[in-house]
């Protein structure tokens, strides 16, 4: 067998991202719930083959199969833009074991207002985390701007949760069932803006097809920001929307009343079933290398691109997750 070439591009996912298909594969493998068992030393072994190949180094015997491994390895545990290592409860593959968890509670729990306001509360600083972590771009943002962001986005999804329960109070159980949810969709539409609000005010850096940077751009920030919220909330549909239709009729069932026990981790598995499918279908939704035309570009901008290489139509920029 001989070396390895050079020329393998693990800048970009090893699947095509122009379609769905293979933008699911990507995310399938991001989000393998797996990657949270890994040590300290196997990423940073991951690290050490992705960094030295793109410097042209090639471990001994490393083959196209591992090369890959290690580079979703990588990617699974770092920050793609500021290379540093993202917290264990950020990383995308923490989703569905976090997700399965505090969704499940919320939907257990949903009658008592103090259970309300806990686990809303647990899930915007859950949630917190994970857009902090997962955030386009290098630029730093304050502690001030974090809790700022931390403190609208829980209040934000404490309010919506009280309020839409109060005015539920004489519907159908069936209903109170998707309160949750409602919460949760609007708390992302305040979660992920506020906490990724520098991005906002400075912009994101937007790059040529070939990966040069170029500046930096408030609209692909608004633009990518505007994606991920459409992502997370599709993502919260299947496993909030779909668990209380069930178990509200199976609850009716003799088989439940005679066991009321079963109905919590029954509620929990069958959230945690959806999230698997859930998660990396709708982070799949758009490409993670996104692009934007530089027409829709600020005109200082697009008038300093178009200076430089009048050619270029489109710009290119991790728009997070």
């Amino acid at each position: 067998m001989g070396e390895l070439p050079l020329d393998i591009n693990i800048q970009e996912p090893r699947w095509d991202q122009s379609t769905f298909l293979g933008r699911a594969r990507h995310f399938f493998t991001v989000t393998d719930p797996r990657n949270l068992l890994l040590s300290g030393a196997q990423l940073e072994a991951s690290r050490n083959i992705v960094q030295n190949y793109r410097a042209g180094v090639i471990m001994p015997g490393l083959t196209e199969d591992q090369l890959w491994r290690a580079k979703y390895v990588y990617d699974s545990a770092f920050h793609p833009d500021t290379g540093e290592k993202v917290v264990l409860i950020g990383r995308m593959s923490a989703q569905v074991p976090m997700n399965m968890t505090i969704t499940g509670c919320m939907l257990i729990f949903y009658r008592k207002t103090p259970t309300v306001v806990f686990w809303q509360w647990l899930n915007q600083s859950f949630n917190a985390v994970v857009n902090y972590s997962n955030r386009s771009g290098d630029a730093p943002i304050t502690v001030g701007q974090l809790g700022t962001a931390y403190v609208s986005a829980t209040t934000g999804a404490v309010a919506t949760a009280l309020g839409l329960k109060s005015l539920t109070k004489h519907l159908p159980p069936l209903v109170g069932r998707f309160v949750p949810f409602a919460a949760v969709a609007a708390a992302n539409c305040i979660n992920i803006p506020l906490m990724r609000q520098r991005e906002l005010q400075v912009g994101i850096p937007v790059t040529n097809e070939q990966g040069q940077r170029l500046g930096y751009s408030v609209a692909a920030a608004k633009q990518g920001i505007f994606q991920v919220v459409i992502s997370r909330i599709c993502m919260a549909i299947p496993a909030m929307a779909i668990p209380p239709v069930i178990m509200d009729t199976l609850e009716k069932k003799d088989f439940l009343k005679r066991r009321p026990w079963l109905g919590a981790p029954l509620q929990m598995g069958l959230v945690g079933f959806c999230l698997v499918f859930a998660t990396p279908l709708c982070c799949a939704l758009f490409p993670q290398r996104s692009s934007i035309h530089v027409n829709r570009l600020e005109p200082e901008l697009r008038a300093q691109i178009q200076e430089q290489n009048p050619s270029i139509e489109a710009v290119y920029y991790n728009k997070g997750l």
